[in-house]
């Protein structure tokens, strides 16, 4: 029997382009994941994903006003994100950043 595997950077394609709630599932996840363990570049790389389905890098500069190189730079790990930029990316996405309480402060 033979089996058609797909790799991982497929199926998750897939899947994030099924239907604009799976996407936001996935943002909403990885924004969870950062509070846990602070790691930017896994939270970035969600982000560079959702950006590659809605039209890739250039279409995201174009779209949001902001420097190509820059988001390159961004989301290859070589800076940070400001707030702001960070805001108006997942804006430009049709995404925001929000607050909420948590149960408990440690």
């Amino acid at each position: 029997m033979k089996r058609d595997l797909q790799n991982w950077d497929d199926y998750l394609k897939g899947y994030l382009s099924e239907s604009p709630e799976n996407a936001s599932g996935y943002l909403e996840t990885a924004l969870e994941e950062y509070e846990k363990d602070g790691d930017t570049r896994a939270l970035m790389i969600a982000i560079q994903r959702v950006a590659e389905l809605q039209g890739g890098i250039t279409e995201l500069a174009r779209k949001s006003g902001l420097n190509r190189q820059n988001l390159y730079r961004i989301f290859s790990n070589q800076v940070s994100p400001r707030f702001d930029t960070l805001s108006k990316i997942l804006r430009t996405l049709g995404y925001t950043i929000s607050i909420k309480k948590l149960a408990k402060v440690s």
